[in-house]
């Protein structure tokens, strides 16, 4: 039996772990994204703690992923399943986000910020009309690499409780399965590779013409 004779023989549970793998990483990215990038954006105003916070989003990225669930899992409060899964992975997310908004904001010429002082713009003015459109491609990198990251770690979850792909490839190598292990990677795959071109179509869309020439040369 191939991978694809093992989805049709068990479409309801590779939907039921499909599903739930996605909206697990839906609800990530949410929170991720309101969280991490008034992050960035606080920093890039206050270079004294920049370093410190970004030093401190590679170092958590740097812990395995099985560390952080186990430790978090312990936490009362937490326990096994989905609400120490998505603390976990949003976590996890620190680190691309945070540093994608960072450098975005700080990459932007100095001459146009200089250029809007002059015209009497506020600071916020200037980071909200000026910086911020301005950093979106450099935002938006950082978001493609998150979406790919969360969907690859969220099928660790599966040693916590969570019931998604992670554990078709767990189930796999426990039975020796090759055709349930890869039926599970493909899917994520699929996952991954199916966000990040919706978000790349979404970056076309908000983007201006101007900025995307730039960021392509």
């Amino acid at each position: 039996m191939n991978f694809y004779g093992f989805i049709l023989d068990n479409t309801g549970l590779v939907l039921e772990y499909t599903l739930n793998h996605i909206s697990l990483v839906a609800v990530v990215l949410f929170f991720s994204l309101i969280l991490w990038i008034a992050v960035g954006l606080v920093i890039s105003r206050y270079d004294r703690i920049a370093g410190t916070i970004i030093s401190l989003g590679s170092i958590v990225f740097c812990i395995p992923s099985i560390s952080l669930f186990g430790f978090f899992m312990s936490v009362p409060g937490l326990g096994l399943g989905r609400r120490t899964a998505t603390l976990v992975l949003v976590i996890y997310a620190m680190m691309p986000l945070v540093r994608s908004v960072y450098m975005g904001i700080k990459s932007v010429d100095p001459s146009v910020i200089d250029a809007g002082k002059g015209m009497g713009m506020t600071g916020l003015q200037i980071l909200f009309k000026i910086q911020v459109p301005m950093a979106w491609p450099m935002v938006f990198a950082g978001i493609r690499v998150t979406v790919v990251l969360i969907t690859g770690i969220a099928t660790m979850a599966t040693f916590i409780g969570e019931k998604n792909l992670g554990r078709l490839i767990h189930q796999g190598i426990t039975r020796g399965n090759a055709d349930m292990i890869i039926a599970g990677a493909v899917i994520v795959s699929l996952i991954a590779l199916a966000i990040d071109y919706i978000m790349g179509r979404i970056e076309k869309k908000i983007t201006s013409p101007g900025l995307r020439f730039e960021a392509g040369k």
